[in-house]
């Protein structure tokens, strides 16, 4: 299950480092690029539901096997894209498929680890298992860089021999099946796909639509319409895709507030860290996923706490120290952005990723051991949906804030050097689409005066980007801050029996 799922973490991560790349080559648009990213996110925010009840209804094992074949034929497809006018589409609608491999595959693979171990020992193998799987997701970096500089295909590539191994040790492992002999809700699986799609598609155009469109209010209005209706139907069918009545449960609700507020920052940030170190701090592919190396050290070594924590005193003092650490070290992180070192930020970047290391494995734990009958499919499925529903939220908010405050700082900088408003706002926005803007070796050809004051500012430019990116990083501080006041809620009681089968 390990390394089914470590494909999952090691795609959120990996082509972060290699989206300058991919958008240099392929010539996309900034906003193509966060699709390119965000088509995953949504993907698996909208079908992760769906999987877990696929999961519960036809087997974990048959279910895992199909997720990890639609996720490789995905990634293979990916890698390759052609060019020419039709590579943004391409990309983007593959990588929507592999996001519903992995909704397919990772509430199957996770059922399968929680139905074998036993209630008290569950909180140190989930945290074992979710330690695992940081670890092999900072590999993702590493490898993205290493890969980069030979071609930024091969990032898709490389999940081939980890699917073989994966299919080839669940051929060969004991899996227990079970299954529930009830009807899949189609219904309810389109209706929660499509609001979720309306709705963080709004957030991500706001930034080429504006804030003021009625397209933008059209689809976020839109799609929360929608929800509220799923919510409406669900309570009124006899077999729901989502069994609303878990909320009921003041711990587990507290839990997914948790877990969408800290996941708000977690996985947004690899993208948003990857393109600052590599904007402002001129820093090469490989450098860059050394910097996100710091965050999962820090991830890796709080979540082995973590879930000890949550075996002997419960999900609560888990969640409140990972909320607290990582509001304090996104904080700080995003004060030492302006000085551009790489050296003076490490310790900020380990103490945001002990923060989320702290809380993943407790909340998430916490709320899968309070199912309904046992159905650990389907409330994996509820708990993964809310994750990664709030990740394309993150990524889509915080992809707005960094593009217009990106286009104001560089537009003043240009205006600073002369160049006529219009023209410095027209040549801002272009600087801060291409979200490749590598002053040192990737400056504006031509002999122009807006080429000529785009090479003269390349210091200025970097300066401006980190200002941008530091209001996206004060934004997950402040997104970590209201988990950990929603953590206070929590009743501190904890789950010592294995909920009765249905």
């Amino acid at each position: 299950m390990l390394f089914a799922v470590s494909m999952t973490f090691i795609d959120q991560t990996i082509v972060s480092i290699a989206a300058p790349s991919i958008t240099q080559e392929l010539g996309l648009s900034a906003s193509g690029m966060q699709w390119v990213v965000n088509a995953y996110l949504l993907s698996l925010a909208a079908f992760f539901a769906l999987g877990g009840r696929l999961s519960d209804l036809f087997g974990h094992r048959r279910i895992m096997l199909i997720g990890t074949l639609l996720f490789v034929v995905s990634s293979v497809l990916c890698g390759c894209v052609p060019e020419g006018g039709l590579a943004q589409t391409w990309l983007i609608f593959f990588r929507a498929t592999q996001g519903l491999g992995a909704a397919l595959m990772f509430p199957a693979a996770l059922a399968v680890v929680i139905a074998v171990f036993p209630v008290e020992r569950r909180g140190r193998a989930l945290a074992l298992f979710f330690g695992l799987s940081g670890a092999l997701t900072a590999i993702g970096p590493l490898l993205g860089g290493w890969l980069t500089t030979w071609t930024w295909r091969a990032i898709f590539w490389v999940n081939v021999p980890v699917a073989v191994v994966a299919i080839v040790l669940t051929v060969l492992a004991r899996i227990p099946e079970s299954r529930r002999p009830e009807r899949l809700d189609v219904v309810g699986a389109v209706l929660v796909a499509l609001g979720m799609g309306l709705s963080v598609l709004g957030f991500q155009q706001a930034s080429a639509w504006g804030w003021s469109s009625v397209a933008t209010w059209a689809c976020i209005v839109g799609g929360l319409a929608i929800l509220l209706i799923f919510l409406g139907y669900e309570r009124r069918t006899s077999q729901p895709l989502i069994d609303f009545d878990v909320f009921r449960d003041r711990a587990f609700t507290i839990d997914n507030l948790v877990l969408f507020f800290a996941m708000l920052a977690f996985v947004p940030v690899f993208f948003f860290a990857s393109v600052y170190a590599q904007v402002s701090l001129s820093a090469s592919p490989n450098q860059a996923a050394l910097f996100l190396l710091y965050f999962f050290i820090g991830f890796g070594i709080a979540s082995q706490w973590g879930g000890k924590i949550l075996d002997k005193r419960g999900a609560r003092p888990a969640m409140k120290i990972g909320c607290a650490v990582g509001a304090v070290g996104f904080y700080l992180w995003a004060q030492k952005m302006t000085d551009l070192s790489m050296h003076d930020q490490w310790p900020y970047v380990a103490l945001s990723g002990a923060g989320i290391g702290f809380l993943l494995a407790p909340a998430s734990t916490d709320a899968v051991n309070r199912s309904i009958g046992a159905s650990y499919g389907e409330v994996t499925g509820i708990t993964q949906t809310v994750r990664n529903y709030a990740a394309a939220v993150g990524m889509a908010v915080f992809g707005t804030v960094l593009t217009h405050v990106s286009t104001d700082r560089i537009s003043s900088t240009l205006q600073g050097r002369g160049l006529p408003a219009d023209e410095a706002d027209s040549a801002a926005r272009q600087v801060a689409e291409s979200v490749t803007g590598h002053p040192d070796g990737q400056g504006p050809s031509g002999d122009g005066p807006v080429a000529e004051a785009l090479q003269s500012a390349g210091d200025a430019i970097r300066m401006d980007f980190a200002e941008a990116n530091q209001w996206v990083f004060y934004g997950m501080a402040i997104a970590l801050a209201v988990a950990f006041v929603c953590s206070l809620a929590h009743p501190g009681t904890r789950v010592t029996e294995q909920p009765p089968e249905s």
